[in-house]
């Protein structure tokens, strides 16, 4: 089971590129999709789920070319976009009911499937409710059961946690992992920890174009050796920010620990420090920038 994609582009206008010579290989695990905002990995989700049409390059299912044959993926294809709504005066059944006949499931599977999906994303006791009265986590496990309905696959999620608070967050990301099993799980994001303690492999994306493709591992052993942690006074803060790439400040009595990412010590108080998977990431796109000073918050 292989979703391969080579020199991928999707041309915008003339001058723009959301997405250029981009080429990757997804097999099953989770895959994190990590990049700022407006780094294309939007772009990607689409054109992987069959709703846009890229400019060049090809998209292969099991060897089969999606871009000419496109019903040989949307078969097996779950898909969760960024901006997923649902109706809101039907309830968890009636919207469910709809999908699976959108997606041409017969009533007595897609009966069987959809009680099978409410009582394991919990959501067995709230399902003649109105989804309008959903919370945004509720919401977001009602999106994850559509996605769901026809046992895909290939499991596309957009920027699944905006929008919901930490706990939500966690609940979200633990299921993206129970569901993982012998499925390909795209996740795409631009917070780290989405990622962190979910993915078995990262594509890190910035300006239309693949960074790194690794186990986190690998992106964080890039870092080892150029984290440190340096204690300034709070009033010389807003220097360093202006000639450092800092990932991290904490306030303390003494003034402000940075946590700043250097090939070099930053000063002779500095000490090294152990990176995160934030100071990784954060490191790749500085290389792509040119090593500009960004902060952390900025991306």
């Amino acid at each position: 089971m292989e979703l391969t994609i080579a020199n991928l582009g999707k041309q915008y206008s003339r001058s723009h590129w959301g997405l250029s010579e981009f080429s990757l290989c997804f097999q099953p695990g989770i895959i994190g999709l990590l990049g700022p905002n407006g780094a294309g990995k939007s772009t990607l989700m689409r054109m992987l789920a069959t709703v846009m049409r890229p400019t060049t390059g090809t998209i292969a299912w099991n060897g089969v070319d999606v871009v000419r044959s496109p019903d040989a993926l949307r078969g097996v294809l779950g898909y969760l976009p960024q901006d997923f709504g649902v109706y809101p005066n039907l309830n968890a059944v009636e919207f469910l009911s709809y999908i699976a006949a959108i997606k041409g499931l017969d009533g007595a599977s897609a009966r069987k499937r959809i009680d099978a999906l409410l009582e394991s994303l919990y959501l067995q006791d709230a399902r003649k409710r109105p989804l309008g009265s959903y919370s945004g986590g509720m919401k977001q496990r009602i999106g994850i059961a559509q996605a769901l309905l026809n046992d895909p696959r290939v499991l596309i999620v957009d920027e699944p946690t905006v929008g919901l608070d930490p706990e939500q967050r966690i609940a979200f990301r633990n299921l993206l992992t129970e569901l993982a099993g012998d499925r390909i799980v795209i996740l795409s994001t631009h917070i780290v920890s989405d990622v962190e303690a979910t993915a078995t492999d990262l594509a890190i994306v910035h300006h239309g174009r693949l960074l790194r493709h690794a186990p986190p591992e690998a992106i964080l052993a890039e870092a080892a050796g150029r984290v440190w942690e340096w204690t300034v006074p709070s009033a010389d803060l807003a220097a360093a920010r202006q000639r450092l790439l800092i990932s991290n400040t904490i306030r303390r009595p003494d003034g402000v620990q940075l946590r700043v990412i250097a090939d070099t010590a930053p000063d002779a108080a500095a000490r090294p420090a152990i990176p995160t998977l934030e100071d990784a990431y954060l490191g790749v796109i500085a290389g792509e920038n040119g090593g500009a000073a960004q902060s952390m918050e900025a991306l």
